[in-house]
Order: C-alpha cells, then sequence, then structure tokens
C-alpha cells in the first residue's frame, strides 16, 4: 500500500465526527475516506471504500457498533478496527473484536498518537523491508558522540525531565531526544508504550502484575525495577502480548 491509510468514522453524532476528522488531520498518514452515521452505514461505506481503518461508536442507532464490528470482521479485506465512545464498559468486549484500541471521549490526544503509531506500525512497512525483518540501527546522540545500538538490545526507554533514558542489557544512554520521536523511529521493532514516559521492548517483558486503580506494573528481564502500566494502556498491551 502507499503511505496513506485509508479511514472510515462512523458516529452518530456530527460533532464528534467533525472532532475527530479535526483531530486525525495532524497526521499525515491518515487519509479519512468517509463518514457513517450508524453501523448499518458503516458497513454498507466500508464495502464501497476499502478502508484500511474504520473507527466505530459503540452506541449507535439500530446496528451499535459492536454488531458493526461482527460484520466488518466478515469482510474479505477486514478493516483495523478503533472504538471510540464515552462508555468505558465496553471496553472488555471491544477487544474481543480485536480492536487496536478503545479510545474514550472527549478524546486524549496523546493515547490517539499512541493509536495512530500502532495502526502505522501495521501498515507502513519501510520500502524493501520484508515484514518482520528491520534493519538499521537507532543513532542517539549524547556526550558529544553518536551511538548506534541495535533496537533488540534495548529493553526499554524512558522520559525524564529533558531527557529520554535508553536502558540496555549493558549500559544506559541519554539523550535530548523526545520519546515520541524514538518510539516513531522503533515503529517496525517490538516496542510499545504502556505509559506517557515508558517505552518497552516487548520481547523482553516476563510479568504483568495488578497495582491500583486499574494500573499494572511491568517486570523486564534482567531488572529489578518495575514499570508502571497505566491503565489506559493495559488491555491494548496484553493484546499485544498474549497469544
Amino acid at each position: 500500500m502507499d503511505n496513506s491509510i485509508r479511514t472510515l468514522i462512523a458516529d452518530d453524532e456530527m460533532y464528534s465526527r467533525d472532532e475527530l476528522k479535526h483531530l486525525l488531520k495532524s497526521f499525515p498518514s491518515i487519509q479519512v475516506v468517509g463518514e457513517a452515521e450508524t453501523g448499518e452505514a458503516a458497513v454498507v461505506k466500508a464495502l464501497q471504500l476499502h478502508p484500511d481503518v474504520v473507527f466505530l461508536d459503540v452506541e449507535m442507532p439500530k446496528m451499535n457498533g459492536m454488531e458493526a464490528a461482527k460484520s466488518l470482521m466478515a469482510l474479505k479485506k477486514a478493516p483495523l478496527i478503533v472504538f471510540a465512545t464515552a462508555y468505558p464498559q465496553f471496553a472488555a468486549e471491544a477487544f474481543r473484536y480485536e480492536a487496536v484500541d478503545y479510545l474514550l471521549k472527549p478524546y486524549d490526544e496523546n493515547q490517539l498518537s499512541e493509536t495512530i503509531l500502532r495502526i502505522e506500525k501495521h501498515f507502513l512497512q519501510p520500502a524493501g523491508q520484508e515484514p518482520g525483518k528491520p534493519s538499521g540501527k537507532l543513532a542517539v546522540e549524547g556526550d558529544g558522540e553518536i551511538f548506534y545500538l541495535e533496537p533488540k538490545d534495548i529493553l526499554y526507554i524512558s522520559r525524564e525531565e529533558k531527557f529520554s533514558k535508553i536502558v540496555t542489557e549493558a549500559k544506559e544512554y541519554e539523550t535530548k531526544t523526545p520519546l515520541k520521536e524514538l518510539e516513531s523511529r522503533l515503529l517496525p521493532y517490538s516496542f510499545f508504550r504502556i505509559h506517557k514516559s515508558y517505552l518497552v521492548n516487548l520481547e523482553y517483558v516476563t510479568r504483568l502484575t495488578p497495582w491500583f486503580n486499574g494500573a499494572y506494573q511491568l517486570e523486564i528481564k534482567g531488572r529489578d525495577e518495575m514499570l508502571s502500566v497505566s491503565r489506559n494502556y493495559v488491555k491494548a498491551l496484553r493484546t499485544q502480548l498474549e497469544l
């Protein structure tokens, strides 16, 4: 596919559709190709427009978002599903439909950015590169030098004040490069944002432990510290980790 991710927005509220369209304009990879006001209309539009991704409201008249998702998944070219709703109680059911994410209204721009990154990771494989076999090294500038790191050697990255700390098995590095930029560079690899301040390599995750208020703590192979997993990312994290 080219660099445009064809996107359909299904929501019975015009204001919500307009808000999401406005937010998605800041992502060059996203091309909104259509809108739908009902679940039935979303399925019909998907048959006509062949979107790569459908943002689905849950509560819609006649056919709701869950019913629409079931129909969309049965299509020959099934799109990715992102549920968008004001109701958190449907989250568990949503992930039975292999949803990429479950966004709560009003939209949180940081969470939407994380969703788009996951969508891009799914679709935008670098040209000439075999799926699952990324190449190249991560360039990290610090202390007047440039270090070239193998992404597979990175355990996790954290953001602390004005610096990002890159933790490998052998050494830790500090760089001024923002976490969001590092996440974008590492899209072809097994990295996942678990918190606004943490990006982890899923290959090194060994344990997930309930903490409080729906949050979890995550254990990384070979490390003593426990990393915080925001409750907004727990379900998507489990979806990525589990068979």
